[in-house]
């Protein structure tokens, strides 16, 4: 049986790893197969990587429901040689559990949270909510507040959005997102677009708009929760641009556009 740390908090491996235990809950799907259900995780952060996932004891994984794999990504995942396809919930999921290679951690599965071609599960579940995208870090925060702040939204010198009672949303390691009053955005200068985003934090932004306009503006500008988890319910059917993108002017002062994760994929 693997043995449980009793305490949570962060630790270092020789490989470069950082992980600690974690308390939730956690249930993983293929299908109609639950192949995770484990009240003993352990959340685990590779170099380089911006975000945690998650490792289980073997005793909480099916693991009759994993192969060796037939094509194995030796060296991916900090140095890991043991993977396993998964067999379960229709056609075989490949590379979708791995080993890391970590005295640590010998005793845990970690699995491909989402991914492309079917290599991750179905679905997560941490406690009786669903998870998209990627485990949610402790270490991160995300609050929502109502403001009074005068915000100004510019495309190519046209104001777009112009608003005193904005919703500001401070997520760690990002820029501020201003969350804006349907009614203060000239909705009719864009297009719905077909396009749709999942966040763990937040939900499920399937509302998206892109500039009618000329100019190198990127599309899907302009998105919106119509649904958001309990957490940020107050950004409930606001509407937020991306600051890599528009000129910003929070209470006078024109913000510079920052450079973030996302800037790379915002290209006209």
């Amino acid at each position: 049986m693997t043995t449980r740390p009793a305490v949570r908090s962060p630790r270092a491996t020789p490989e470069g790893l950082l992980w600690e235990p974690s308390e939730r809950w956690v249930r993983g799907t293929a299908g109609d197969v639950t192949v995770v259900d484990s009240r003993h995780p352990v959340l685990v952060w590779e170099p380089r990587l911006p975000v945690p996932q998650y490792a289980f004891p073997r005793e909480e994984v099916r693991t009759d429901l994993l192969r060796p794999a037939r094509r194995p990504r030796t060296g991916s995942h900090t140095g890991s040689t043991v993977f396993y396809d998964l067999h379960a919930g229709g056609d075989p999921h490949p590379n979708a559990a791995w080993t890391f290679p970590a005295d640590d951690l010998s005793g845990y599965i970690a699995f491909a949270w989402f991914g492309p071609g079917g290599t991750g599960l179905d679905h997560w579940y941490e406690e009786d909510e669903e998870i998209f995208v990627h485990p949610r870090d402790p270490h991160k925060r995300v609050d929502a507040m109502p403001s009074s702040r005068h915000v100004r939204v510019e495309i190519g010198g046209t104001v777009v959005a112009d608003t005193a009672h904005p919703v500001l949303l401070f997520e760690t390691s990002l820029p501020t997102r201003y969350y804006l009053p349907r009614e203060d955005v000239r909705l009719d200068l864009f297009a719905p677009a077909d396009h749709s985003t999942r966040c763990p934090y937040k939900g499920t932004a399937d509302a998206y708009w892109s500039w009618r306009g000329d100019g190198a503006v990127p599309p899907h500008i302009l998105w919106s929760y119509p649904d958001p988890l309990p957490a940020v319910a107050v950004i409930k059917d606001r509407l937020a641009f991306y600051n890599e993108a528009v000129d910003l002017t929070v209470d006078g002062e024109r913000l510079p556009r920052p450079v973030t994760p996302f800037s790379a994929g915002l290209r006209a």
